[in-house]
């Protein structure tokens, strides 16, 4: 049973962060939902929600961890790179309001 609410748990916030938070590319903003990185993302960072370990420094370094690949594999780019420093914060901001929920 609680296998299946922290499934829905990270759902409901792969939800919000794919809605919220985008990669810049050229000006472009693409959401991470429309880019698919919305649930591995999720998956991430609820730990640290749930244990209480939010922090900058760790929501960075999982940014830095999870790769996009680029021009189908040609190079491969940390999500850090590629999300404003405004969407970081408006990340850390975002899971500290989800673990004031929970």
């Amino acid at each position: 049973m609680a296998n299946s609410s922290s499934t829905a748990a990270i759902e409901a916030l792969a939800a919000d962060i794919g809605e919220n938070i985008y990669i810049d590319v050229a000006k472009w903003h693409l959401y991470l939902a429309e880019a698919h990185l919305h649930l591995p993302l999720a998956e991430r960072v609820y730990p640290l929600v749930v244990d209480d370990r939010l922090s900058q420094t760790g929501i960075e370094a999982i940014l830095a961890d999870i790769s996009v690949s680029l021009g189908d594999g040609k190079q491969t780019v940390p999500l850090l790179s590629l999300i404003p420093r405004a969407g970081v914060t408006r990340l850390l901001t975002l899971l500290e309001e989800y673990k004031e929920i929970l």
